[in-house]
C-alpha cells in the first residue's frame, strides 16, 4: 500500500530542523505501518520497542531522563543506536507517559538522533504529564482516503484523476469514479480492511475486518479515563453513528443516562479519535469557531465503521443508482467529513440557524484561499437548495456555495454556485495543508 503521509515522513526525516515526532491517530489507521515499511528503509539500522507489549522497557523512562542513560537501558536488549544512522520508534507511547515527557530531552540534549513515537489514546496520556511544547512534532493520520483506497486496489490512473481539476472530466470518467467510490464506501479506510478487499474482491470480508476492529475499540474502553459505565459508552459510540449529520442532543445519547454522562461519554470518545465532534460556526469571518457555537453534530473515524455500527450490510449498495440514497444520505455526508479531515485540517464545521419561521442548515463550512465556503451535500436542482441560498444571503463574504453530488462539475454563476462531483473534496481546502498535517507546538 501506498499512503499520502509517507512524503511528510520522509521530510521530516531530512528536515535540519528535525524534532521528535509523535504520529497521533486512532487504532489501526496505519501509524507502526507508516513508521516500518517507509520511515525505517531510510536507515542503516531500525530499533522499535513497544511499551504496551514490552512493558520492561518502562525502565527506561522511571529514572533520570537523559539521553545516555535511557539509551543505556534501551541498548542492553534492543542493541546499538547510533544518532544519524539509527531510527529510534517508540510505539504504543502512552502506556508510559513518562516517556512522552522524555522526548524533549532527547531534542535538546541529542538532536542528531532520529526519534519517532506513536500511540493510540494520546490525548489520555497528555492529561497526566507536561507536554513538551515546541520540542515535538505532530504527524495526525487518519484513515486511507478515497485516492489511497484507489492506489491500494490498482486504480492508479483513477486516482490521478481525483487530483486533477473535476472540470475537465467527461460523463464517463465521473460515472467510473462514482462507481469505485460506491466499493469505498463500505470498504472504508481502515488499512486491515482495503487490505482484505484487495486480496479477495469480497466486500464481506472487510465487513469482518470492521467487526474485528470494533471489538478491539470496545475492548479498549476500560482504558478510558476518566472512566464511565461501559454500557454508556458503548450505546453513545453506536448511537452517534446512527446520528451523523444530525444535531447532537446529549440526552438522546443514551436514555439510561443523564445529559452529563453522556457528554462525558462523547467527549472521551473524540478523545480516543473514534470520532469528531463537527461545531456549528458563523461563517462570517476567520477562524471559523472563533463565536464558540453550542449546537455540533458528530463524524465517525471511518466510514466503513460507520456502516457496520449502523448495521448497514454490503448488499445495500446494490440496486443504488445514488450514492446519496444510500442510509439517507449520511454515508455520504460522513465520507465528505472524513475527506476533508485527512486533507485539509483537524477541525470540522458547519452553518446552522434556528428561527421562529424555519431552521436553516448547511452540511460543512469549507476555507481556501482565506475565503470561507458553505457546502451541502446533496443532489438535485439548485432550487431545493434552500438553506445554502439563505446563507449566502446572509453572509456577504461568502462569495460562493459548493455542493457535492453524484454527478459532474457544473458551474452556475448566476446563482454564485458551483456543483463538484462527490469525490473532489481534495480541491475543497488549501492545498498546500494536505498530505497531511505535520505541526510543532502544543498537542
Amino acid at each position: 500500500m501506498k499512503r499520502i503521509a509517507e512524503e511528510k515522513i520522509i521530510k521530516w526525516a531530512n528536515s535540519a530542523r528535525r524534532k521528535p515526532l509523535i504520529i497521533r491517530g486512532a487504532r489501526q489507521v496505519g501509524k507502526t505501518w507508516l513508521v516500518e515499511n517507509c520511515l525505517a528503509k531510510q536507515f542503516d539500522r531500525y530499533v522499535k520497542i513497544n511499551l504496551e507489549s514490552q512493558p520492561h522497557y518502562h525502565g527506561a523512562f522511571s529514572g533520570e531522563l537523559s539521553p545516555e542513560v535511557m539509551l543505556n537501558v534501551i541498548e542492553a536488549s534492543a542493541g546499538r543506536i547510533i544518532p544519524g544512522k539509527t531510527l529510534l520508534f517508540i510505539d504504543e507511547i502512552q502506556s508510559c507517559p513518562r516517556a512522552i515527557t522524555a522526548l524533549r530531552y532527547f531534542y535538546e540534549q541529542m538532536p542528531e538522533l532520529h526519534v519517532v513515537a506513536a500511540g493510540s489514546m494520546l490525548e489520555f496520556a497528555f492529561g497526566e504529564i507536561s507536554v513538551p511544547v515546541g520540542r515535538v512534532q505532530y504527524l495526525h493520520l487518519q484513515p486511507m482516503t478515497f485516492y489511497e483506497f484507489l492506489l491500494a486496489i490498482g486504480k492508479e490512473v483513477m486516482a490521478e484523476k481525483l487530483l486533477e481539476p473535476p472540470c475537465g472530466h467527461p460523463a464517463e470518467i465521473v460515472t467510473a469514479i462514482h462507481e469505485q467510490l460506491r466499493n469505498y464506501f463500505f470498504v472504508g479506510g481502515m488499512p486491515e480492511a482495503v487490505a482484505a478487499y484487495r486480496e479477495s474482491g469480497s466486500l464481506l470480508e472487510a465487513y469482518e475486518v470492521h467487526s474485528e476492529i470494533i471489538t478491539s475499540y470496545r475492548e479498549d474502553f476500560a482504558k478510558y479515563r476518566p472512566s464511565v459505565d461501559y454500557t454508556c459508552l458503548d450505546t453513545v459510540f453506536a448511537t452517534a453513528a446512527k446520528t451523523v449529520g444530525q444535531q447532537i442532543l446529549y440526552t438522546r445519547l443514551y436514555e439510561h443516562a443523564t445529559g452529563k454522562t453522556n457528554h462525558k461519554a462523547f467527549d472521551l470518545l473524540c478523545k480516543a479519535k473514534l470520532m469528531q465532534r463537527v461545531a456549528s460556526a458563523n461563517p462570517s469571518g476567520l477562524p471559523l469557531g472563533a463565536d464558540g457555537g453550542k449546537r455540533f453534530k458528530a463524524a465517525m473515524l471511518d466510514i466503513g465503521i460507520m456502516q457496520h455500527l449502523c448495521g448497514i450490510p454490503p448488499s445495500a449498495a446494490v440496486g443504488k443508482e445514488n450514492l446519496l440514497s444510500v442510509y439517507n444520505g449520511q454515508l455520504a455526508e460522513q465520507f465528505v467529513a472524513q475527506e476533508l479531515l485527512a486533507w485539509h485540517g483537524e477541525n470540522l464545521h458547519y452553518w446552522s440557524r434556528t428561527a421562529r419561521s424555519a431552521n436553516a442548515e448547511v452540511d460543512y463550512l469549507a476555507v481556501r484561499d482565506g475565503r470561507i465556503y458553505p457546502v451541502e451535500v446533496k443532489s438535485g436542482p439548485s432550487g431545493r437548495l434552500k438553506s445554502l441560498h439563505l446563507c449566502l444571503k446572509t453572509y456577504p463574504n461568502c462569495e460562493q456555495g459548493w455542493v457535492l453530488r453524484d454527478g459532474p462539475y457544473e458551474e452556475l454563476p448566476e446563482q454564485k454556485l458551483i456543483f463538484w462531483p462527490l469525490y473532489s473534496t481534495p480541491h475543497l481546502g488549501n492545498r498546500q495543508h494536505y498530505p497531511m498535517i505535520l505541526d510543532s507546538g502544543t498537542a
